[in-house]
């Protein structure tokens, strides 16, 4: 255990109170994952935790307190029991001093362990025999935890995905009979859950169990076929969600990325209007390396409409006309012509053919 977390459970331990690491740390310490993310439940009442460690801010009203140390994000936590949810929301709590009851509320067995500081793992619920048996099991009755919060839902799917487990019989049961409470969920925690279960490589195994329990259904979920790409924007490129609000960016990103896709192919056109990084996100849904994509885009005679050796001023200029839409019109010819190669980029040979090419226009 690195001396920062030792440390503060020791600190705690030493005011008379217990401490443990408790849930996803411990899971993935047994699993050998990295984990950064330090849950610690502990008898010690808020105002007790406010006094070791000399906080200020309030608690979060869970009688939780976040701590941020070099590379840990801590969140310390009293032991306690949901009395009432409104809306996955626990609206009545009780603190409690049993660690039994305060396991017994979490969600997964996978995630009901918990560590001391000399890193003896306390398993109250057989999550280590469900660990080592792959197993996604619901504490308690899954109907009723599900009712609680159907966010557990999503957790269920996205760890079994993640992890590569396998959601235990009742759990998977609850879970289809259920599937329509996370309809009930916001935009934002939908997102979250699906943006994690589509940035595992495993997100085909996340897919066909969301899809096979009726959740893709109940919060819009289509797709046909997805290609893995190591950016979570062109994964979103390949579905739809009608639960999930996109940002603008993001919206126009998976706008591009879809007509490149629909094209089937990368053209300079694509990659002076759509930038690199988007031709490269289409690119690898389409099987095209990137360095094909690179080699091309560093070929482009411009990358952008200021690249071409001369401005609209010297246009009006050269031409004589007076500053009107025909302005962006001959920039938006210069940029096809260029991009073409029907016309080098450079500012003489810009003038002539703009010379000719207005007197062409004049004659007739």
């Amino acid at each position: 255990m690195d001396k920062i977390i030792k440390n503060i459970l020791s600190k705690i331990e030493s005011e008379g109170y217990e401490a443990y690491i408790v849930g996803g740390f411990v899971r993935d310490k047994i699993l050998k994952r990295s984990s950064y993310d330090v849950d610690i439940c502990t008898n010690a009442l808020p105002i007790q935790l406010k006094q070791i460690f000399n906080i200020s801010q309030s608690s979060n009203g869970y009688g939780g307190f976040n701590l941020k140390i070099k590379k840990y994000n801590v969140d310390i936590t009293t032991y306690r029991k949901e009395i009432r949810y409104d809306k996955r929301k626990p609206v009545e709590i009780e603190y409690i001093s049993n660690l039994f009851e305060d396991i017994n509320r979490r969600d997964f067995t996978i995630n009901s362990l918990c560590m001391d500081k000399n890193d003896n793992i306390i398993d109250l619920l057989n999550g280590t025999n469900d660990i080592n048996d792959k197993i996604i099991k619901v504490i308690g009755n899954p109907d009723e935890r599900f009712v609680e919060d159907p966010l557990r839902i999503l957790r269920a799917i996205r760890f079994a995905t993640i992890l590569g487990f396998f959601i235990e019989k009742t759990t998977y049961l609850s879970i289809c009979t259920n599937h329509m409470l996370v309809s009930s969920l916001s935009s934002e925690r939908i997102k979250e859950e699906l943006s994690k279960i589509l940035s595992t490589p495993n997100y085909l195994r996340g897919l066909d169990i969301l899809t096979k329990t009726g959740v893709a259904k109940t919060i819009g979920l289509n797709y046909k076929k997805v290609v893995y790409t190591d950016d979570l924007i062109g994964m979103w490129a390949q579905i739809d969600c009608r639960s999930i609000n996109f940002s603008k960016t993001e919206i126009d990103s998976i706008s591009r990325i879809k007509k490149i896709i629909a094209r089937g192919s990368i053209n300079d056109f694509d990659l002076f209007n759509d930038g690199l990084y988007l031709s490269l996100v289409a690119g690898q849904i389409l099987g095209i390396s990137r360095q094909k994509i690179n080699k091309m885009y560093n070929k482009l005679a411009i990358k952008s409409m200021k690249d071409i050796d001369i401005n609209g001023r010297e246009v009006i200029e050269l031409l004589n006309i007076k500053p009107s839409k025909i302005v962006s019109d001959i920039i938006l010819d210069l940029r096809n012509q260029i991009l073409n190669r029907e016309l080098k980029n450079s500012k003489s040979e810009i003038k002539k053919y703009l010379l000719g090419k207005w007197q062409d226009d004049k004659r007739q």
